[in-house]
């Protein structure tokens, strides 16, 4: 490891164009959902049609998020991250000119595959200049950079939009074409021997992305992978119905619903960026996932006893919290585990694992919130406790003892 690690050297310049690109592109995909209704609009489509581009979103980041993760080892993380963002710029562009629905779907896509390619040559860039020590901090940071994009994106869209329903759209655009060239300062951390040898690797007999994720399953990092699915559906779970379950156990307006989830996340926020650190030189990374597990299922349960909004309130910090120490925190266990040679690959299937988790939770949660209102907390809680089986402490010498060969991971 060099001198160059932002975190240790104390110059944060690349460390901050990742928070910012990271930034970016989720509030980028916030500022369009509170608008996405009245825009379709004008294409005579409603739910359904919604439905279809959140799930094209969500296909395309499943499918390249492991490509993304293999390339990001042969070609550098540079120029993935350059990738990815300039194609959500394209995205955000042909979303905010279109005039018919296949084009909407198309640029869906394209976003997808974006989000799919940079997310895990940035989480590799992290771990590349980071130290076993200093690795969790940087995940937290990441971390907090999308949750703060997330809650920004809605509030923002929706005033964009008073100025055009398709402003909002074309601001995305330019804000990420403004972090594409800022990414143009970061220097590369992949050495060339490195990318030279992952690219011969890639001549071998190749696997397909689903033989990859079986292979994935005898992996000793796996667990982990499970992990970022079950945290994933948690949160989906939690996020997709809380306005209906809200409204109908509370009675509580719309502007109350978004202040509490607002505020959640803003504790998340602060608990990535001031506490996880601390916490985990506390705890320890698995303790800390076991206590986090435990108490986001509380906070699920707790969810269902109606008692006035102060409560609630409480309840949704608690859950927000807890879940924020989760995901950094297993981040950090994946990259200390992955062989020098497989941030890029393991960082993939980490996106994977988590586009996963926000398909099938909202479909789940969905589900059973109409057979009843109770259920999607309760399965939740249920998942998240059964998941405490699957957090066992290990070395990273031991889960490295046997790699994955190339053969495993191409493409």
């Amino acid at each position: 490891m060099t001198d160059s690690s932002p975190l240790r050297s104390g110059r944060g310049f690349p460390l901050g164009i990742l928070m910012l690109n990271l930034f970016i592109a989720l509030l980028g995909q916030g500022m369009v959902i509170p608008i996405l209704p009245q825009y379709l609009q004008e294409f005579d489509a409603a739910g359904t049609a919604a439905g279809y581009l959140v799930a094209a979103f969500g296909a395309a980041q499943f499918i390249f998020s492991p490509i993304g993760g293999r390339m990001s080892d042969r070609f550098g993380r540079k120029r993935m991250i350059l990738a990815g963002l300039f194609l959500t710029v394209i995205s955000d562009y042909i979303f905010a000119v279109s005039y018919n629905l296949p084009a909407l779907y198309i640029a869906r896509f394209i976003g997808g595959i974006g989000l799919g390619i940079m997310v895990p040559s940035v989480l590799a860039y992290v771990a590349d200049v980071t130290t076993q020590q200093t690795r969790a901090k940087g995940m937290g940071y990441l971390s907090a950079a999308m949750n703060l994009g997330m809650v920004l994106g809605p509030g923002l869209g929706g005033l964009i939009a008073t100025y055009g329903i398709r402003v909002p759209y074309l601001v995305a655009a330019a804000l990420g074409l403004v972090a594409t060239i800022m990414t143009l300062w970061l220097k590369e951390t992949l050495p060339q021997e490195r990318r030279t040898a992952a690219i011969q690797g890639s001549n071998k007999p190749q696997t397909s992305m689903l033989q990859q994720l079986g292979q994935s399953f005898h992996r000793p990092y796996f667990r982990y992978l499970l992990l970022i699915l079950v945290m994933t559906f948690g949160l989906m779970t939690y996020e997709t119905v809380y306005s209906l379950y809200v409204e109908q156990q509370y009675g509580f307006t719309a502007s109350e619903i978004a202040i509490i989830i607002t505020l959640g996340a803003i504790v998340g926020i602060v608990v990535q960026v001031w506490l996880l650190d601390r916490v985990i030189r506390w705890l320890g990374e698995y303790r800390l996932i076991r206590l986090s597990l435990v108490v986001t299922a509380v906070a699920l349960l707790l969810m269902l006893i109606p008692v006035n909004l102060g409560y609630l309130l409480a309840v949704s910090a608690l859950f927000f919290a807890f879940n924020a120490f989760l995901r950094p925190t297993v981040n950090t266990l994946l990259a200390n585990h992955a062989g020098d040679d497989e941030q890029g690959f393991v960082a993939g299937l980490n996106t994977t694992y988590g586009s996963i988790g926000s398909i099938i939770g909202p479909v789940v949660a969905g589900t059973l919130f109409d057979k009843h209102i109770e259920l999607p907390y309760i399965v939740g809680a249920i998942i998240l406790i059964a998941t405490l089986a699957l957090v066992r402490e290990t070395s990273a010498r031991q889960t490295r003892s046997k790699p994955i060969s190339t053969d495993d991971h191409a493409s």
